[in-house]
């Protein structure tokens, strides 16, 4: 394991995107806050109003049907799969104990079936994560750190006046 020593040892970079703010100190007994009084004039656009921007957003629907498109045809074909399966188990005992090879009867092959499908349904979602999803949600999350940032910006440029 590698030791980092220096002012910067163990110390968390703010401009990570991944970095979820909110997180840091919650539930460790700290005292919350006193609200500060809201400024003079139209009140400035909090980080809901960012979300709910971007969830309107095309970029959004589009990255959210993708993922409806692939999840919910292979869920259902999976279910479908498992309940032939155990309903083969249950209703057709003579077929699923007919031998295919020495001792290897067809259910000892359907069960097999079940780990491999769910494997190959593991790494199908996990491709398709990555070849039609990811870029888009992480250009979506980019697009939401901006604009939080943005207001941060102006939040301690409006109480620096």
């Amino acid at each position: 394991m590698d030791k980092h020593e220096g002012r910067d040892a163990g110390t968390i970079r703010l401009d990570d995107p991944w970095y979820d703010a909110l997180a840091v100190g919650w539930g460790e007994g700290e005292e919350p806050s006193p609200p500060r009084p809201a400024p003079a004039g139209p009140p400035a656009p909090g980080a809901s109003d960012i979300y709910l921007e971007v969830q309107r957003s095309a970029a959004f629907q589009e990255v959210r049907s993708r993922y409806r498109r692939f999840v919910v045809p292979a869920t259902a074909g999976f279910l479908l799969w498992y309940v032939a399966y155990v309903v083969a188990a249950t209703a057709a005992p003579g077929l699923m104990a007919r031998p295919v090879l020495g001792a290897v009867n067809v259910a000892m092959l359907a069960g097999l079936g079940q780990f491999l499908s769910t494997f190959l349904l593991t790494w199908a979602y996990a491709r398709h994560a990555r070849l039609r999803r990811d870029r888009a949600a992480l250009d979506l999350r980019w697009t939401v750190f901006e604009q939080e940032r943005g207001q941060e910006r102006n939040r301690a440029r409006r109480a620096g006046r």
